[in-house]
């Protein structure tokens, strides 16, 4: 449940759950219906809102790292943490994969 209360203290602070226009905050959580990283260049899916995140079957949740190079992608189904990738954000827009 440390999701559960990460998110409950972001949304009792303001802080937004979509990503800002200048691109991600870095060691925040950001969380979305779908995870495409395929996609040339890459763009975040459909933002959650705070009510969103816990209706969902399944959500992604994406922290960017402090220097803002790379992101970890959480997979969460029914709640659970399912999957756990890095990936290098690159100058072209696009992600690889650790």
């Amino acid at each position: 449940m440390n999701v559960a209360r990460a998110i409950a203290v972001l949304c009792l602070l303001g802080l937004p759950l979509a990503m800002a226009a200048d691109g991600f905050t870095p060691g925040t959580s950001y969380y979305y219906a779908d995870f495409e990283p395929g996609r040339k260049p890459w763009q975040p899916g459909q933002a959650l809102n705070f009510e969103e995140v816990f209706k969902n079957y399944q959500y992604y949740e994406i922290v960017v790292d402090q220097e803002g190079s790379e992101m970890t992608v959480n997979q969460f189904i029914r709640g659970d943490k399912t999957d756990s990738a890095k990936y290098l954000l690159l100058p072209d827009g696009s992600l690889q994969k650790k």
